[in-house]
């Protein structure tokens, strides 16, 4: 089941507007939130290629900010929720990201011959790492978000 609150998204064309508190499990959600789920992942799978092929790192801007965009994209679908069916966490995008590219058969493979990655995979492994550190950063600072933005408004 797909849960997604509190937000306005354009899927396929219309605007899809769901209120807090309800539950869509209609086959057109799924597929506008699949449809979506692609579209992020290909974005951060663009951003990475593009930083690796201009050895410019994804910690600064304008990747870390185009970054960031597809985590509140990912957010604000509730792809990031423990519950959510599509599972767009740190783990989770750099799971997918990890099988997209082959990097968890060759670690398996360097792990089963004791050989280390090839320089390929390793350059696409720390460039995983970068996203997956920033991330989970964002994930941690949007959490307590409110926490912190009552007690400044206490004050």
């Amino acid at each position: 089941m797909l849960e997604l609150r509190g937000i306005v998204k354009k899927f396929n064309c219309r605007s899809v507007i769901i209120s807090y508190g309800v539950s869509f499990v209609s086959e057109e959600v799924n597929q506008s939130a699949r449809s979506l789920q692609d579209q992020i992942m290909d974005q951060v799978d663009d951003l990475i290629c593009e930083s690796e092929k201009s050895n410019n790192p994804l910690e600064l801007d304008p990747a870390r900010g185009k970054l960031f965009e597809l985590f509140v994209t990912a957010h604000g679908a509730g792809f990031l929720n423990e519950d959510s069916a599509i599972d767009l966490s740190a783990d989770g995008l750099c799971k997918k990201l990890a099988s997209r590219w082959g990097l968890d058969e060759a670690a398996q493979a360097s792990v089963a011959s004791q050989e280390n990655l090839n320089a390929e995979h390793l350059s696409k492994m720390r460039l995983l790492w970068s996203v997956m550190r920033m991330w989970m950063e964002w994930t941690y600072a949007w959490s307590r978000w409110e926490e912190f933005q009552a007690s400044a408004n206490a004050n």
